[in-house]
């Protein structure tokens, strides 16, 4: 009697793991859906990112482009504004060099090249230029460069000469006074 009692005990376990294994089977079915759902929106996230990654590149090298041709174009006219400051410098030599051959008064043909030389030193100061001052200095390799030592004991290490006048733009060296110097 218990071997028929069981069966049917068996019989309803059965049936029992069947409804859990279709129950599971349901479950997986719908957790893959919903992971299937979820990978989805994950490789749209993805999609996302890479788009915006992407754009963010070309749109940096578009701005590296850009500022490369701003400085070149920069570089091309930095110059102009003392280019036509100088202008008229020139256009003064120009007169002079006429005159000259005219001009039989020695006195005002030295008086204007003497003011188109301060002319010259005005413009150019006017644009930062200055020159560097030598006479009775200590030498100073930092803004001198010596040609020659003279046996001077009087004045040992200190600029005799000055044989080139140096020149600093806006506070920077752009060259170097060439000066004899005492030993």
């Amino acid at each position: 009697m218990q071997d028929e009692n069981k069966k049917p005990v068996d019989q309803n376990e059965a049936d029992k793991n069947n409804l859990e294994t279709e129950n599971e089977n349901t479950e997986n079915i719908e957790n893959s859906a919903e992971n299937s759902i979820e990978i989805e929106k994950l490789k749209e996230e993805i999609a996302a990112f890479q788009d915006k990654h992407i754009r963010l590149v070309a749109e940096f090298e578009n701005y590296k482009r850009r500022t490369a041709n701003e400085k070149i174009e920069l570089i091309k006219t930095a110059s102009k504004d003392v280019i036509m400051s100088l202008l008229p410098v020139l256009d003064d030599l120009d007169r002079a060099i006429k005159n000259i051959n005219d001009s039989t008064d020695i006195v005002a043909v030295k008086e204007g090249v003497n003011l188109i030389q301060s002319k010259l030193f005005n413009t150019l100061s006017s644009k930062g230029l200055k020159p560097i001052e030598t006479k009775e200095k200590d030498f100073d390799v930092d803004f001198h460069e010596a040609i020659t030592k003279v046996p001077m004991e009087d004045k040992k290490g200190k600029v005799i000469e000055e044989v080139t006048k140096g020149y600093m733009l806006h506070d920077k060296i752009i060259r170097y006074a060439q000066v004899v110097v005492g030993e």
